[in-house]
Parts: C-alpha cells; structure tokens; sequence
C-alpha cells in the first residue's frame, strides 16, 4: 500500500514533523464523498462493460440537449434521453485508460454528479472513467513493491510580484528508497501543464505507479522525481486562457520566473532533504504543454544543470530560438528529447523547435511524433517512453 506523507517545510523556517495521512493512494483518481447512495445505485455512471464500452448516464428531463466531452476526442458526442429523462450514450470497445470527461447540459460543462472520481484541475476539473487493461496498464497500480509520495509546503522567498508566495511540491522515493545510501539517487523534476497544479503528474498521469511498474521490471533505474507547483507566476491562473494570446509577454516572465525559483530555490530545498544528485548527468527535467515550454527554457539555458531534457506538447512562446535558448553553448546535454501528438493543436511549433534543435542543441537529440491530441493519453506514454532512457549514459 502506498501512504501519503504530508509535511510542511517552509524556505528558511523550520517546522516541526510530518503528518502520516491514510489518504488514497497517490495516483489514483482523486473521490469526493458528495454522492447520494441510493441515486448512484439506480443510477450508475460510468459504468464500464467487460468489453470495455461504457455507458455514461445523465438524469434531467428538463434538458434540451445533454452532450459528452470525452479525453481523446474533438467533438462533442450526443447522449439520447429515454421516458424517463435519462440521458444516455455507450461507447465503443475503448483502449484502456484514464478518460476524464464532462457531462455538457444545454452548452454547460458539468461535472458526473453521479462519478466519485474526479481529475483535479484549476480552471477545468473533470470527472474521470477508469478502464482498466488485461494484463494491467503500466498506470494501473499493481501488485509490485510501490514508492512513497511526499507533500511538501513552503513559502518562497523569490516570489516579488504580489501573488501568492504559498508553494508546494511532491516527491516520489522509489520503493526501498534509503536517505543513507553511498550512491545518490538519480532525480527527475517532472513539470505539470497549464491549469494543472503541482499534482498533475501524480493525480492525472499516475506518475508515480508507472515508475513502481517500469522500477519492477527492470525497465528504469530507481529515481527520486519532484513535482513542483510549476508557476513563476499566480498570475498566470489569475489572468486566465487569454494569456497564451498576444505577444506572450506574461509566459515568457513567467518561465524566467520559475527557471530562477527552480534552480535558486527548489533544487537547493529538496537536495538538503533527499538523498539526490547534485550533478547534470544525475539530474533530468522533463514537463508537458506549459511544464514543456519550461523544461525547454530551464533546461537549454542551463545544461550544466540538467544533463537530461524531456519536452512534451510543449508551449513554444518563442520563434527566435537562437536568442531564447542561448545558454544552450554552455554544455552538451546527455539527451535532449522531446514529442507531440499528431493532432494536438501545437505540432507544427513543435515541429520547428525539433528542426531547429537537431542542429543546435549539443549532444544526443531525439525528436519524436506520436498519434493523439493535447491530452493525459499522450503524455502518460510519452513518460513511459522517456523513463527508461533517462540515466544510461
């Protein structure tokens, strides 16, 4: 069983112990206990067949039109009421996955009032129909020796714009995690996306047991990974999707602001607590859509920090990769990596980020292309792809 440890650590203040919480497994969906019992029963939704459809279900007879917003796909889907005010849909044969979904009454995105399972997110939470796999998924928790993921609180010392200063992080130790051991665990500081929070890779892309399976296997070395709140700037929730418009002004500050806090802050924090490297080739930074656009700024900028980056569906704010990724002469990288789904709405400047890279970037380069859209689907495939070269050289 994996044990959620929650504890504060605050920059420059001491705080004494940590908390143990018998809270759900890091990884799993998150639940919310707001459900009639009796309505859930006569009710179900989502219900998942044996053949791997599944029928999502909505009551309100009053409605004029009850649609479905389903991960991995463009349009919306139609559910058809019954007699009774019952709206319903049943999909075909699904891949095995995590799909977050909302139910969209008469053009509202709604939550599944009738799920427990919910994907957190700051502006877009969604409800979540897990479909298991035969044999299990490499996100799927398993009967294999499982890590630990830490809860760590703090309040910056680098944040001088008037948000927040409130941060946190998460930690995953690999199972067996020894803080004495002579050889330092490799570390990967993993970056969430846009209207995520720090955790994303946990919550939603189930980070963590994918490291316990690929870790049993024998496919990855064992690593610590941190999954800071990945905001230079609050700002950037605040203002809204309209920042990404424009001349990217508030992006482009608030990747300079968390490069700064990074490695100013957070790396020195978790190496005084973690039995970690402290050198490029021992440390990796990796992140997806907004994280993606950072790991690119921080990581280019400052490999002889990082000697492994890992680019996902990344936000490009940039044109001028010359000038933006200038620290990049510094050294070469181990491995500069980095993929975007075919049909996410982002593939063509990342297409030009690969062209210009595999001529610019020092070091091992690998530019990749996989099918699917701006979604969980991807990324959770393109960690597991990374993982396991990351630390071999």
């Amino acid at each position: 069983m994996v044990t959620r440890f929650i504890s504060s650590l605050f920059v420059g203040v001491l705080l004494a112990g940590s908390a143990v919480a018998q809270t759900p497994a890091p990884g799993a969906p998150k639940r919310v206990v707001s459900i009639d019992p009796a309505a859930a029963l006569a009710l179900k939704s989502p219900e998942v067949h044996s053949d791997r459809t599944v029928t999502f279900r909505y009551k309100d007879p009053n409605a004029k039109t009850v649609q479905l917003q389903l991960e991995g796909r463009r349009d919306l889907i139609a559910l058809v009421r019954d007699e009774a005010g019952i709206w319903s849909f049943t999909t075909e044969p699904l891949s095995p996955e995590n799909y977050g979904y909302r139910i969209v009454v008469n053009g509202v995105r709604l939550m599944d009032p009738m799920d427990p399972n919910v994907r957190p997110n700051l502006q877009n939470p969604s409800s979540v129909a897990p479909v298991p796999g035969s044999p299990a998924m490499l996100w799927e928790r398993t009967d294999v020796p499982h890590g630990e993921v830490a809860h760590h609180l703090y309040r910056s010392k680098m944040i001088n714009d008037g948000s927040t200063p409130d941060r946190d992080l998460w930690v995953y130790t690999p199972p067996g995690y020894d803080a004495k051991r002579k050889d330092k665990y490799p570390v990967l500081y993993l970056l969430h996306g846009y209207s995520d929070d720090s955790s994303g890779w946990w919550a939603s892309g189930q980070a963590n047991f994918i490291l316990d399976n690929l870790i049993a296997q024998g496919k990855v070395k064992p690593m610590v990974i941190v999954m800071p709140l990945a905001y230079g700037t609050m700002d950037m929730i605040y203002k809204g999707w309209n920042v990404w418009s424009g001349d990217y002004a508030l992006p482009i500050k608030n990747q300079e602001m968390f490069a700064d806090q990074l490695i100013g802050e957070i790396l020195p924090m978790v190496e005084a607590r973690y039995n970690i490297a402290r050198d490029p080739a021992h440390r990796a930074i990796a992140g997806l859509s907004m994280g993606g656009g950072h790991t690119l700024f921080t990581g280019l900028n400052h490999p002889d920090v990082f000697g492994y980056v890992g680019a996902m569906s990344s936000a490009v704010i940039t044109k001028d990769f010359d000038k933006f990724y200038a620290g990049r002469s510094k050294a070469p990288l181990k491995l500069f990596w980095m993929s975007c789904g075919t049909e996410d709405t982002l593939i063509n400047d990342n297409r030009a980020l690969g062209a210009w890279a595999k001529t610019n970037v020092k070091g091992e380069v690998s530019v990749n292309e996989t099918p699917g859209m701006h979604t969980w689907l991807v990324w959770r495939e393109n960690l597991i792809t990374l993982a396991p070269l990351l630390f071999t050289k």
